[in-house]
C-alpha cells in the first residue's frame, strides 16, 4: 500500500480532525453563556480559520519523524472565562469536549470498521477507518495529557483542591515566564529536546491508546 498515499490522507484526517476538536471546545463555550468562538468566527468548517503554523505545519512534521505518523492541533478557539457562571467548571468542560469529540468520531467509525467488510483492490477502505480511529485516539489521549496549554490541565485542575490549583498555576506562570524572558536558551532547548519529550510522552500513553483502540475497533493489529 503506497506509503505516500497514507501519508497524505492522515494529513487531511489530522486536519479536520482537530477542527472539529477546537469546533467542540467553541460550542460548548456557547452552551454556557460566552460567544467568543462565534464573535471571532471560529465555528465554522472552513479548514482556513482553524490552521495554525506550528499545529498544522511544524508539529506533524516533527511527530512524523519521531512516531511515524503526523500530529497536531488547530488554532486555539478563544474563550473568556469571565462569561461563564462557574469559571473553573466551565473551564474544565470546555477543555474536556475537544477530546471527547475526538473519541466520538473514533467510535463512529469503530462501528464502521466493524460493519463494512474489505471492499476493492486499491486500498481498503477498513485500512482508511483505522487510520482516523487511531489519529483520533491519539489527539484525545495527548490531549488529556496535564500539562498547559493542553486540555487535561483544565480538566485536571477541576479536580483538585484550590490549594494545588494555586501551586500548579503559580509553577506554570513560572515557568512560562521564564521561557518569555529567556526565549534564546527556550527556543535551543525546543530545537534539540522537544522531539524526545514528545516521544516520552507517547511511549506513557501509547498503552492507553492501544487498549482504546481495540476497544472501540475489535482489532488490535498494526499499532
Amino acid at each position: 500500500m503506497d506509503t505516500t498515499a497514507i501519508l497524505v490522507f492522515q494529513l487531511i484526517v489530522l486536519i479536520f480532525s482537530v477542527m472539529i476538536h477546537e469546533i467542540s471546545h467553541g460550542y460548548i463555550a456557547e452552551y454556557l453563556g460566552d460567544p467568543t468562538a462565534r464573535l471571532a468566527g471560529r465555528l465554522t468548517l472552513n479548514p482556513l480559520k482553524h490552521l495554525d503554523f506550528f499545529g498544522t505545519v511544524i508539529l506533524p512534521v516533527l511527530t512524523y519523524f519521531a512516531w511515524g505518523f503526523p500530529l497536531g492541533s488547530a488554532k486555539p478557539v478563544p474563550y473568556n472565562p469571565n462569561n461563564l457562571k462557574n469559571p473553573l467548571r466551565g473551564g474544565a468542560f470546555i477543555a474536556a469536549s475537544g477530546p471527547l469529540s475526538n473519541i466520538a468520531i473514533a467510535v463512529i467509525f469503530g462501528i464502521l470498521f466493524r460493519i463494512f467488510p474489505p471492499i476493492g483492490d486499491g486500498m481498503p477502505i477498513q485500512v482508511l477507518f483505522t487510520q482516523i480511529i487511531f489519529i483520533n485516539l491519539v489527539l484525545a489521549i495527548f490531549n488529556l495529557v496535564p500539562i498547559p496549554p493542553l486540555d487535561g490541565s483544565k480538566v485536571l485542575n477541576f479536580f483538585l483542591p484550590a490549594t494545588w490549583q494555586l501551586r500548579l498555576d503559580s509553577f506554570w506562570n513560572n515557568a512560562f515566564n521564564l521561557i518569555r524572558t529567556q526565549w534564546l536558551l527556550s527556543l535551543i532547548i525546543f530545537i534539540f529536546f522537544f522531539q524526545y519529550v514528545l516521544t516520552a510522552i507517547f511511549f506513557l500513553i501509547e498503552p492507553v491508546i492501544k487498549f482504546l483502540y481495540f476497544v472501540v475497533a475489535g482489532n488490535p493489529a498494526g499499532f
